[in-house]
């Protein structure tokens, strides 16, 4: 795993070079009308009021690549790569992994308001889905190759492996195993080691805030609080809007350049809100914009990526909500002299991030590694927790999990251990289990254990010295009482038989697979397996006894020290 792992995050590294490079590509085409791969930013264009089409030129394409390509290109990425792990067994097509890039290029290239984040992590979880279907891998094991593609791809884009590595864990993995956790980490240092040689090395965003003492401690909290509700309302509004799309009288096609127009409009009053806009977050982390301009700047800038986002057009979400988080953070600035100006941009970008992700770790780390400001740490983790915290009471989804919500999926993203798991077979079995004599004849056997009182569906069958030779049903004896007689014997049937069997050392949670597994209901528990000595039975009904302590210890509210 780990070695396909490490091809996974080299191709990935490159496939994130083409998408910034297509990006800048289409961003001269569109806006300067030159074949080029410099980077440039469109609010740079001189064309005008034509400046309006533009988007609509791109959205109009893209609208024609998903109608007639794959509808998987549509939307932002994570969320469609979290449905592919979760119900899709991780398959993604090749046509992913080439229309994605493709035509958020141009979405973003011809002004989209988005980032390449989103686009990348579907596009590296499209390249790990295709390698790992190559190689005889398991549903779970493709998953992590997906997951370990996409990260990779997040690190060769924002250069934050570690960042990468805690979104997998947050938002993709569904899971903290060796086996998941090692492959991920190969990738993203692969594509962190790679970088350098096709993008630019170091923080995207270099900057240096000065030591926060006690004082700031009050107002991480607001910055929190304020980016909580700055992500629970975007969220919201997004769905909004996307729900007036799907009111329109026409085929979703054309959605994404209904919503360009209006981005073209935005862009025609604001330039600098079209496209990804990483300049402006710059100017915005080093106190370079009035608050005027950026305030102008970032209305323009929520509405149009709101737009442009529910009308199902391919594009990014973290680059537009770093941008909307810095401009919240340059407010707060202003109304608190004697602080590092450039720390509250820096601060509720991260906390704006952590808000609609639903991540709050992978956004403090994320805003660590996009700057190398370590004096930051302290405010970004406390001021992360607060919006995270507010944004799960007042949400019942975040951003990434709504949208497959609504296609009537159920994702449960808490973490915990699984009760079975930390429970065994000892804990729960039956231990006075009601035992068929070898001995008997099946003739005998029918009449005491299945007739009319029969008591139990199916009966471990011992020898006289207790030890077990299988398990009978209604089903077994009557195949016995076929083929050899109601006089034979019960010991012959299990005669070169190798009995189902558990042990009570075994956890809840390996005995429950087994029996999943292979279709049973019940299995006799042996003292081992070379003795066979049976020392009772369990059932499937016994194994969700752990429950009920976890239901204990969660709801069940305890008496104070002393009374």
């Amino acid at each position: 795993m780990c070695a396909i792992a490490v091809a996974i995050g080299a191709v990935s590294t490159v496939a994130a070079y083409v998408l910034l490079n297509l990006i800048h590509f289409f961003t001269n085409l569109f806006f300067f009308q030159t074949f080029s791969f410099e980077n440039r930013s469109p609010a740079d264009n001189t064309l005008g009021l034509l400046v309006i089409i533009v988007p609509v030129i791109g959205g109009l394409i893209v609208g024609l690549i998903a109608r007639f390509g794959s509808d998987k290109i549509r939307g932002h990425g994570i969320p469609e790569a979290i449905e592919s792990i979760l119900f899709g067994k991780s398959r993604m097509s090749p046509k992913v992994a080439v229309l994605k890039p493709l035509s958020s290029g141009i979405v973003i290239g011809s002004g989209g308001p988005f980032g390449a984040e989103g686009p990348i992590i579907m596009t590296g979880g499209a390249i790990g889905s295709l390698i790992a279907q190559h190689f005889p891998v398991s549903a779970a094991e493709r998953k992590t190759l997906l997951v370990a593609g996409a990260t990779a791809g997040m690190t060769a884009v924002f250069s934050t492996p570690v960042a990468a590595v805690l979104l997998a864990v947050e938002l993709l993995l569904f899971e903290w195993r060796p086996r998941s956790l090692l492959p991920v980490i190969v990738a993203c240092a692969v594509a962190a080691f790679c970088r350098p040689l096709l993008l630019e090395p170091g923080p995207l965003f270099p900057m240096a805030t000065q030591p926060v003492g006690l004082a700031s401690f009050v107002i991480c909290i607001v910055a929190g609080l304020l980016s909580g509700m700055l992500a629970a309302g975007m969220s919201a509004a997004l769905y909004r809007v996307e729900d007036w799309f799907h009111k329109l009288p026409v085929h979703w096609m054309w959605w994404p350049a209904i919503g360009a127009l209006v981005v073209g409009i935005g862009g025609w009053l604001q330039p600098r809100a079209l496209g990804v806009g990483y300049d402006v977050i710059s100017d915005l982390l080093h106190n370079n914009l009035t608050l005027s301009v950026a305030l102008s700047l970032l209305v323009v800038k929520a509405v149009i990526w709101v737009i442009a986002l529910a009308s199902g057009t391919s594009g990014g979400v973290l680059a537009p909500l770093l941008m909307l988080g810095a401009g919240l953070g340059t407010v707060i600035s202003s109304l608190v002299p004697g602080t590092d100006a450039a720390l509250w941009p820096l601060v509720c970008m991260a906390a704006v991030l952590a808000g609609v992700l639903g991540a709050p770790l992978t956004a403090a780390v994320f805003a660590l590694g996009l700057t190398g400001d370590f004096n930051a740490l302290l405010p970004l983790l406390l001021a992360t927790g607060v919006s995270y915290g507010f944004t799960i009471m007042v949400m019942r989804r975040s951003i990434m999990t709504e949208k497959i919500a609504r296609r009537g999926l159920h994702v449960y993203r808490e973490y915990s251990i699984d009760p079975q798991e930390r429970s065994f077979v000892g804990d729960v079995m039956t231990a006075e289990a009601m035992t068929i004599d070898a001995s008997l004849t099946l003739g005998e056997a029918a009449q005491l254990y299945f007739g009319a009182s029969q008591a139990h569906r199916a009966f471990p069958v011992i020898n006289r010295k207790h030890v077990l030779l299988g398990t009978m049903d209604r089903s077994v004896l009557e195949e016995g009482m076929r083929t050899r007689g109601a006089d034979s014997t019960v010991a012959v049937l299990f005669d070169h038989v190798t009995p189902e069997m558990a042990l009570r050392t075994e956890t809840c949670q390996t005995v429950g697979r087994r029996m999943a597994r292979r279709h049973l209901e019940r299995l006799p528990v042996v003292e081992d397996h070379r003795s066979r000595v049976l020392v009772g039975i369990v059932s499937r009904s016994d194994l969700v006894k752990p429950s009920y302590t976890v239901y204990e210890e969660e709801h069940v509210r305890e008496k104070l020290m002393g009374k």
